[in-house]
This record gives C-alpha cells, sequence and structure tokens, in this order.
C-alpha cells in the first residue's frame, strides 16, 4: 500500500523552528525565506525510525509528499537534501514535492493539515497528525500496526 507522508509538522518540527526564528529576528516577518531554514528542520519524535520501519516493511510503500514554500525557493533543494541527511541517498526517489496533494494517488496520507493543499480530495485515508487521535507517531505507527 502506497503511503504519503508530509514533512512539515509531521517528519520534522517547522512551528517550533518558525517560533524560534521569528524570537530571534522579529524583524524578519517570513523566517521560512531564509536560506537553509528547511535543511536545519530538527526532526519530531519518532518520525524518523517509523519511517524507517516503514522502508523495510513488506505491506507499506512509504513516499515522502510535501509542499513547497512559495516563501523560499531554495524549499526544494533544502527539504531533498533534509531527506538525504536522514534517510539516505537511495530514499531521494522517494520525495514528491507538489503543491496539490489530492492529485496523487495512495492508500494514506499522513498529514497535519486536512485541507489547504489538497488533503480534502485525497482519495484515500487521511491520517490527521497532531489531532487528538494521532498527535504524534507513537499513535500513527500503533494505527499501521508497526511496531512500538
Amino acid at each position: 500500500m502506497i503511503i504519503y507522508i508530509d514533512m512539515d509538522d509531521v517528519l520534522c518540527d517547522f512551528s517550533g523552528a518558525h517560533a524560534k526564528a521569528l524570537a530571534e529576528n522579529p524583524g524578519i516577518a517570513f523566517p521560512q525565506s531564509q536560506y537553509g531554514f528547511y535543511q536545519r528542520l530538527p526532526p519530531l519524535e519518532g518520525a524518523i525510525e517509523a519511517v524507517k520501519e516503514l522502508i523495510h516493511s513488506d505491506e507499506y510503500m512509504p513516499y515522502i509528499l510535501t509542499a513547497p514554500s512559495t516563501k523560499n525557493p531554495f524549499s526544494y533543494t533544502e527539504k531533498r537534501v533534509w531527506i538525504e541527511d536522514h534517510f539516505g541517498y537511495d530514499f531521494v526517489e522517494r520525495l514528491i514535492i507538489c503543491s496539490n496533494k489530492g492529485l496523487l494517488k495512495g492508500g494514506i496520507l499522513v498529514d497535519d493539515n486536512h485541507s489547504g493543499r489538497g488533503q480534502e480530495n485525497f482519495e484515500g485515508k487521511l491520517i490527521h497528525f497532531g489531532t487528538t487521535q494521532f498527535p504524534n507517531w507513537g499513535a500513527v505507527r500503533r494505527e499501521l500496526s508497526l511496531k512500538i
């Protein structure tokens, strides 16, 4: 089964890095527009381990599905480098950067938003990350019947 996994606030801590950058540089309205912002995002707890388990699963075929930042044209490259840094060069082929996630076909989408980038038109199951039902990777792993 194809499973798509969002990056920002699902694999990596976009919101935390954004808030920290604003606090450190209040004059910069869009810290995500700064060179290196996406490449330096810290992974969320349990995210790397869960994706690595999915990579080795016989049941799932994981892809990273992320929308680009219109505030930072370097986001395309930085997100790609982030994936290589955390999952290796071979997994880079599983990175999809697309503004409309509803265009893709698959069984599951793990995303922190239920709409706004086409998530509402995704034909498979949406695992709404960061909600009461799926607050973290432990809950997602339980839903997918992965080892915890």
